[in-house]
């Protein structure tokens, strides 16, 4: 199969390092190099255990999750409480060991099965050239969606929000950018991102982050401030907006990709809604893989309060 050209992010000028962030660098570096020794099949497995039982607590990720559990399930057993703080930090370190694994983590998932009704319209959209916005969120690893769609001929391209600590940043861009390109979340990385949607081609956006200057549209029962800009896109451009996840199965190594029926075009809030909607409801389908330790629902200061 030829697979579809990878645009050029381009050259970018590299932020300083600091000793701090020099050191946290090459820490996380030993310690992806020792993982790489072991074959996939154990990295992955090992990484989850370390993200439960010691990343976790240590982090804090388990009073986060506990802590938006009780807000948006107050009734949820202690029992079940517990057992989500211990699996979804362990999915998150198995996600950045997949993100990292390279090579073997996309010959584990490049033919993983497709559910859902969206395939089609996909299909149509690539024939006719049409763009295609594809949203997802932390849920599993949705890096599985960019490898799986593209054995299929779909180029997925990214934006992402750079890491704090530029050494590391390096590295992460670099893992991430084998998978599939990506663009910074910056004016330069936002202009290249719509020049390929333009063109007819398919963007992926990550959509279940706090956003502070977004609306305040309902997520699990609860308001959240949300981005209503990947279903302006899709108005703007006349875009198929797509909710897609990659779900991982029980055996912890395996996925498959939900692509699910495009929302119909409206207006940007109504939209937003269904794409709330959708993202809910896989979440609660699969509680322990959605990113419990984001501040989803931050309380928002009044103007002008420090």
């Amino acid at each position: 199969m030829t697979r579809p050209t990878t645009p050029s992010p381009g050259d970018r000028p590299r932020p300083r390092t600091s000793p701090r962030h020099w050191l946290e660098d090459r820490l996380t570096g030993a310690l992806l190099g020792i993982a790489r020794a072991l074959p996939y099949r154990w990295r992955i497995p090992a990484f989850g255990w370390l993200g439960a039982y010691v990343i976790g607590p240590l982090a804090g990720m388990r009073q986060r999750v506990r802590a938006n559990l009780a807000l948006v399930f107050p009734e949820m057993p202690a029992r079940e409480v517990r057992r989500l703080s211990h699996a979804v930090p362990g999915n998150l370190t198995r996600a950045l060991a997949e993100t990292f694994s390279g090579d073997a983590f996309i010959a584990q998932v490049r033919n993983s099965p497709v559910e859902g009704n969206g395939l089609p319209a996909l299909e149509a959209a690539r024939k006719s050239r049409r763009p295609v916005v594809v949203v997802t969120a932390h849920l599993g690893n949705y890096d599985v969606a960019r490898v799986t769609l593209r054995e299929r001929g779909f180029l997925i391209v990214g934006l992402y929000m750079p890491m704090q600590n530029p050494a590391f940043n390096a590295r992460y861009v670099a893992a991430m950018s084998h998978i599939g390109p990506a663009y910074p979340r910056d004016r330069a990385g936002l202009a290249e991102l719509l020049r390929h949607l333009r063109a007819g081609g398919m963007i992926g956006l990550v959509a279940d982050h706090f956003m502070s200057r977004g609306e305040l549209i309902d997520f699990m029962g609860q308001p959240a401030r949300t981005s209503t800009a990947p279903a302006e896109m899709a108005l703007k451009y006349d875009a198929l907006l797509v909710p897609v996840y990659g779900i991982r199965n029980r055996d912890g190594l395996t996925f498959r990709v939900r692509i699910e029926s495009p929302i119909p075009h409206s207006d940007p809030l109504t939209m937003t809604r269904a794409l709330n909607a959708s993202l809910e409801a896989a979440v609660r389908d699969h509680m322990d893989q959605w990113m419990w330790t984001h501040r989803r629902w931050k309380r928002n200061k009044p103007e002008g309060s420090a």
